[in-house]
């Protein structure tokens, strides 16, 4: 499943070479050459992963990572850097403030990509293309394909994000806005009670297999997707 990447590189050479890079890679990149520019495009839309360069105009990477590790609403935004800088005290100082992978200047697309895939699977599984198998229950992001126990389940998009989200997020409660910001997005401004029509139709979608059952209702909480 494409991930939503913001690149954020003040050089064009190098953002053109990442974005591309990315996009060839089945994903979909927003750009920013400031850290100023980033910030203004982070709260018009919450990216699944951001590619920062340390050396930027003006806020610089550092201080951009600490502003969006204080905030609540993107403190959990997986990031990586991107930098010159090769000294192990440099390294650290990224890491420090939230970064998760740290990428020292030149570097292979290839290993760019496989750091991202690495991030994201440790970070935000739902955005990856890794295929998932819960007691029978078989997701697949890349074909777009549900199956139970052999059986094709067909589900619409909506339940179809829901479930991903579900099988990468098991064992957890979500309350119905933790899961309209997950799953619809955290700009996207509808009812609560449109998570209980998803959750039902989800449900339906998945009985001729019996793995509705999976779909648990925690009162006065939420859901829960779970085996036990």
């Amino acid at each position: 499943m494409a991930a939503t990447i913001l690149v954020v590189e003040d050089e064009p050479a190098i953002q053109e070479l990442v974005a591309c890079n990315l996009e060839l890679a089945g994903h979909r990149t927003l750009r920013a050459d400031s850290a100023e520019q980033a910030l203004r495009m982070v709260r018009d839309e919450l990216p699944d992963l951001i590619v920062l360069d340390w050396m930027l105009p003006g806020i610089n990477g550092i201080e951009f990572a600490r502003r969006l590790r204080s905030d609540k609403r993107t403190q959990t935004v997986p990031l990586i850097m991107l930098t010159a800088r090769a000294e192990e005290q440099d390294k650290l100082a990224g890491l420090e403030t939230g970064a998760d992978d740290y990428i020292t200047k030149p570097f292979s697309p290839r290993e760019l990509n496989a750091r991202v895939k690495a991030v994201l699977r440790r970070r935000s599984p739902e955005a990856t293309d890794d295929v998932i198998e819960v007691t029978g229950l078989n997701l697949d992001p890349a074909s777009h394909r549900v199956t139970g126990n052999g059986t094709s389940l067909p589900l619409g998009p909506t339940e179809f994000r829901l479930l991903h989200f579900f099988m990468t997020h098991a064992e957890r409660v979500y309350s119905r806005v933790q899961l309209l910001d997950q799953v619809w997005g955290d700009h996207v401004f509808v009812e609560e009670r449109t998570v209980d029509v998803h959750i039902r139709r989800l449900r339906k979608a998945l009985e001729p297999s019996g793995h509705d059952a999976l779909i648990q209702t925690v009162r006065s909480s939420g859901y829960r997707f779970s085996v036990n």
